[in-house]
């Protein structure tokens, strides 16, 4: 089980949990901080730093000397902090687009790092933003009663392990497809990707971890047909067909996302954007 806390928590074998202090309607709980070690091991990576706050990076830097900083995607709730822990550390930052990389090197597609004494690969997930990524932890696992087990294994010996999601899944709810950079075709074959990995627990950088990574992406897919169903049907009763004239996107969100929160329409405007485009490429 993947328990929930409110501030550093060790969520799994290899990984603890360093909440941020910047909840709100788009980061539910927070960011989700992640220092990632081998059990014992003196060094540690840090998966998304979160926001500039100096209380936030004195709890990071309280989990141990850090060695390399990944990011996930380059929203500001996740980037933010970066160069300023890069500084205070000497660690490097890396991330898929060269823009956010401190003398460290892009990111790659399949690509093994090993550092803070595991293994970990690098997932190409775009939808969510054209630069979003995963990582897969093969050697981690769960924490259950409070003692890490084992890394579980499949028929072949491999370990299955961990992954880390990025905003590509939420621990609540569902994410937004921030058009124009996020685009919902690319977002459902990243989903297809991750389900390859099977039920393995899903560490995302919003809200509580979840058990299950294959079932929550067939979840997720459902909600995104659903979704655009919803869209179908009220370009039907709009007569229109689909396109991201701004006039449309108002008027679709209007009558998909009829009680949407107004501090959050924005990223329902930005989802329709994108279910627009996708339906005037595909239907």
């Amino acid at each position: 089980m993947i328990r929930r806390a409110l501030a550093a928590e060790r969520w799994t074998h290899q990984v603890t949990r360093v909440l941020a202090p910047n909840a709100g309607p788009m980061t539910l709980d927070g960011t989700n901080s992640f220092v990632i070690r081998a059990p014992g091991h003196p060094a540690a990576i840090v998966v998304d730093p979160g926001p500039d706050d100096d209380g936030h990076l004195d709890r990071l830097q309280a989990e141990g000397p850090v060695e390399l900083i990944l990011l996930t995607h380059h929203h500001r709730d996740h980037v933010e902090g970066a160069p300023r822990l890069a500084a205070r550390t000497g660690a490097p930052v890396r991330a898929f687009d060269p823009r956010l990389c401190h003398g460290g090197a892009p990111l790659a597609e399949g690509e093994r790092i090993e550092a803070a004494g595991v293994r970990l690969d690098v997932i190409a997930t775009p939808g969510h933003t054209a630069d979003s990524v995963s990582f897969h932890l093969p050697d981690d696992t769960a924490v259950e009663d409070g003692a890490p087990e084992a890394p579980p294994r499949d028929a072949g010996g491999t370990a299955r392990g961990t992954m880390i999601t990025g905003d590509t899944i939420l621990g609540r709810g569902s994410t937004i497809i921030a058009h124009p950079g996020g685009s919902l075709g690319a977002y459902l074959r990243s989903l297809d990707r991750l389900a390859e990995f099977g039920a393995i627990p899903v560490l995302p950088a919003h809200g509580p971890g979840l058990p299950d990574l294959a079932g929550t992406c067939a979840r997720y897919a459902t909600h995104r047909a659903s979704r655009l169903d919803e869209v179908r049907a009220a370009l039907e009763e709009l007569d229109r067909e689909p396109s991201e004239d701004p006039a449309l996107v108002s008027s679709v969100v209007d009558l998909v996302y009829a009680r949407i929160d107004p501090a959050v329409r924005f990223a329902a405007e930005a989802s329709t954007r994108a279910q627009l485009e996708y339906l005037a490429q595909t239907d």
